[in-house]
């Protein structure tokens, strides 16, 4: 079967805009093309496809604007928690969170907190603590 491409580009385009399409595979299910004809008509640093992206990050950014216009609008805790979390700075979301985990050393050497050893070497440490702390009150 013998496509159209240009045909095939004008479908593309008006389904973005008829579906508010997201992805490039939303594309293909709504055209009369397999997959590997689309690619073939537009690769993906083609002009066509890079206006193709660009319809679907205009309807993408569009809908996200609109969640958060309802979130904005709601009074119930939760969704203005979560609109909040979408805008809010990373000090305010850890001071939103019930749980904090710092998984860095923000480049400092870690300092063991406990002697890791056999309890042989436990007790000599301990010793030679005392010993010190014995001979300052000589």
């Amino acid at each position: 079967m013998a496509y159209d491409q240009k045909k095939i580009y004008e479908q593309a385009q008006e389904q973005i805009k008829k579906n508010n399409l997201f992805f490039i595979e939303d594309i293909v299910a709504f055209i009369p093309c397999t997959k590997t004809t689309f690619y073939e008509f537009f690769p993906l640093d083609s002009d066509e496809m890079n206006t193709l992206k660009g319809m679907l990050d205009e309807n993408k950014v569009k809908t996200k604007s609109a969640i958060r216009s309802k979130l904005f609008k709601g009074n119930k805790a939760a969704e203005l928690l979560a609109l909040y979390k979408l805008i809010c700075t990373d000090e305010e979301r850890d001071a939103l969170s019930m749980q904090r985990f710092d998984h860095t050393t923000k480049g400092d050497k870690l300092q063991p907190q406990f002697i890791v050893g056999s309890k042989d070497v436990a007790e000599e440490t301990l010793n030679f603590i005392n010993n010190i702390k014995n001979e300052g009150k000589e």
